[in-house]
């Protein structure tokens, strides 16, 4: 349904007893609240144009709203979260807001369908559980999942489980291309409690262990989240390199070798590496060949 005729139901829903009220009524509104939808949403485009960050006087220059009128729509953006003021310079940027929609919109149209063939065909020659999964503000959720082949399996929980960022390798995976700031508000939000005695409580040493995940191209769950489970996961990022989710295999620690974590993990950083191609990213990760294999601590 198109914005006017929103505002015409809304209006002729409120059922005005007096027409000369109707009608001002539905000027106004369409003078009002459509045209500051119409400015809000033209100033959002006009910073992803800028290249995602840009000045007040930059913006009101641009999209022709005065500089007061351009604040109070910016001051509202900011409020919800699509917009974010940047520290240090007087500029505004896109906010992690918009993230969340792109990331709702991927995981529920686009992103499980184009990731299938991936998750079988790694459930398939590793025979373990594969996982694809977004991150929701603060939370990793899964949102496919593909049982392991054999008997003895790793028990992930049902679909849509919340776990921790910084203790699996989907987490990583995902945060490792987060800017810090956003690593500090979700770690600040979700805290790092300790699973097991491998779990990451500490948020430098946490840092240093995303700057390798961003070197090697994938992450390791070296039993941190669960007892007796080892997983690997990779980022799939999109053209601005953004990530749009990631996937992950894992396997009880009594079939991890290192010849069959290898397998999984090069299993799945082809499968991210393909999918974030799909999505228009550009591949700058070492081959997997170059990428060392560490299981234990």
């Amino acid at each position: 349904m198109r914005h006017r005729e929103v505002v015409v139901a809304f209006v002729d829903n409120a059922r005005t007893s007096n027409p000369a009220q109707e009608s001002e009524l539905r000027s106004s509104t369409e003078r009002s609240s459509i045209r500051s939808v119409d400015r809000a949403l033209t100033l959002l485009e006009a910073i992803a144009e800028a290249g995602g960050e840009t000045t007040l006087t930059k913006l009101a220059l641009h999209t022709g709203v005065n500089i007061s009128t351009c604040h109070h729509l910016l001051s509202t953006l900011v409020k919800w979260g699509y917009v974010a003021k940047v520290p240090g310079r007087r500029s505004y940027a896109l906010g992690t807001r918009i993230l969340f929609l792109s990331h709702a919109c991927l995981r529920q149209v686009d992103l499980p369908r184009r990731a299938q063939p991936f998750i079988e065909r790694i459930n398939e020659l590793t025979g373990e559980t594969v996982h694809l999964a977004v991150l929701e503000r603060d939370a990793v959720v899964t949102v496919v999942k593909r049982e392991a082949r054999h008997a003895v399996r790793v028990d992930t929980g049902p679909l849509g489980t919340s776990e921790a960022p910084h203790a699996t390798a989907t987490g990583k995976a995902m945060l490792a291309w987060l800017p810090e700031d956003e690593i500090r508000r979700i770690i600040g939000v979700r805290g790092m409690t300790r699973f097991t005695p491998n779990t990451i409580t500490d948020f430098t040493t946490l840092i240093e262990e995303l700057r390798l995940v961003r070197r090697h191209g994938y992450a390791m769950d070296r039993e941190e989240f669960q007892p007796g489970v080892i997983c690997v996961g990779a980022a799939v990022r999109d053209h601005t390199g953004a990530v749009v989710g990631s996937i992950s295999a894992s396997t009880p620690l009594m079939r991890a070798t290192d010849t069959h974590v290898m397998r999984m993990r090069e299993e799945v950083v082809t499968a991210a590496r393909t999918l974030s191609a799909d999505f228009g990213g550009t591949n700058t990760e070492p081959a997997v060949a170059e990428r060392p294999v560490a299981v234990a601590n």
